[in-house]
């Protein structure tokens, strides 16, 4: 018996093994047709023959800075490629420096970036809270570096730029992207990631985790930080459904889930883990109502062909009389569901009108509800043209609005 469950263990850990690798006689087969290229201070250009010349082939120019207002750019090439890794460490990981710094990816010299986004919520780091961890996508592996491992195509060019928007010099930097120089395949999709903040999301209102984008793509995944609204006190916020409207659908999506802390593969709330394709990796230390998570679509695929948009609405739960409670003291809810626990949920939600909770003829049970609360999120897709038209990143100022400075 223990040789068989042993012999399945093998089975097991080979199946998986083979899952994560897309072809395994890849990793022995020549590639006539790729190239490997590194960009970092010791060879920002990536050229061939022209790493670590600054010290007579010691090191030289592992690190730089980036002072208050500067842009520093750590890839410009001209070739067709594909970006495979991308690594970055800096001195000051505080919230505010994460927020502050502005990752920017242009791709075949568009003029408008196809990545503008905060550095830290890039690198799936939600409200700023750095932590050690490590997914499909991204890694930190102490809690001091920042790893991407999504694949990026490009046809005839790649810029990728930080911009220092703090008011404070960032004392070192340090990186490198590796990349492959690679014909353009005409099935290449170009990676795109938006970010968004709502400091009070409005009451029955779905939060647009990635608005409307319209042309033939992936939906890939997105990273989110939920700053809890207080007046709501420990009743739970997450009983919001994400939902995905695909290719032309208008008053409902063709996808929806059932609750956020189910979105990421949970239930019953919502404690701090990690795995390949879904996590939360900060669930309000010290009662401080900050919470980070993240889903990934990698064995579960999304694909748009005309248009896509991704919501999130802001919901929350609790016994009846204790949202009751809420409701009479002018808190800003609106109830939308029952559950008596006899059966399923009984719709009260109807546009213009809110239900009195204090109505006798209710049954006892719990309510969902529409609440407010801060919501930031990151979402990450492939798109068949360089640009979008999403709206440009959101200023400094909204970005470290009331970041949760503690841990």
């Amino acid at each position: 018996m223990k040789r068989t469950v042993a012999f399945l263990s093998l089975i097991f850990v080979c199946y998986v093994a083979k899952a994560q690798i897309p072809s395994a006689k890849s990793l022995f087969q020549f590639d006539s047709t790729s190239t490997p290229r590194w960009a970092s201070f010791e060879n920002p250009t990536a050229a061939k023959g022209k790493a670590a010349t600054e010290n007579y082939g010691a090191k030289g120019h592992p690190s730089d800075e980036i002072n208050a207002g500067e842009t520093k750019v750590l890839l410009n090439t001209k070739s067709a490629g594909i970006i495979n890794r991308i690594w970055i460490t800096i001195d000051d990981r505080s919230p505010e420096m994460l927020r502050s710094l502005k990752l920017e990816m242009f791709w075949d010299d568009a003029s408008k970036p196809a990545v503008s986004v905060p550095f830290g919520d890039f690198f799936g780091i939600g409200l700023g809270k750095t932590t050690a961890f490590h997914n499909a996508l991204f890694v930190n592996p102490e809690g001091r570096s920042f790893i991407c491992y999504i694949p990026m195509p490009f046809k005839t060019a790649a810029r990728i730029q930080i911009k220092n928007e703090s008011d404070k010099r960032l004392t070192h930097i340090f990186y490198d992207i590796n990349f492959q120089q690679t014909p353009w395949r005409n099935d290449n999709l170009y990676f795109h990631a938006y970010w968004h903040r709502d400091t009070a999301t409005k009451l029955a209102e779905d939060f647009k985790l990635l608005p409307k984008v319209k042309g033939k793509g992936r939906f890939l995944g997105v990273n989110v930080g939920v700053l809890a609204n207080p007046v709501y006190e420990n009743h739970w916020w997450g009983e919001g459904e994400v939902k995905i409207y695909l290719d032309g659908d208008t008053n409902y999506p063709t996808l929806s889930g059932t609750g956020t802390e189910d979105y990421i593969g949970t239930g019953w709330g919502q404690g701090e883990f990690y795995n390949d394709y879904a996590g939360s990796l900060y669930a309000s230390r010290n009662n401080d109502n900050g919470w980070c998570f993240y889903r990934y679509h990698i064995p579960d695929p999304i694909f748009f062909r005309r248009d896509i948009k991704v919501v999130l609405p802001e919901m929350g739960s609790n016994k009846k009389e204790l949202v009751a409670a809420l409701q009479a003291k002018g808190v800003p809810l609106i109830p939308a569901t029952i559950d008596d626990q006899h059966g399923a949920p009984k719709p009260l939600y109807k546009p213009g009108y809110t239900v009195n909770l204090n109505d006798t003829t209710l049954p006892e049970g719990y309510i969902i509800f529409y609440r407010s609360d801060d919501v930031s999120s990151c979402a990450y897709f492939y798109l068949d043209k360089p640009t979008d038209d999403l709206p440009p990143l959101q200023d400094v100022i909204m970005r470290t609005y009331k970041l949760i400075k503690k841990d």
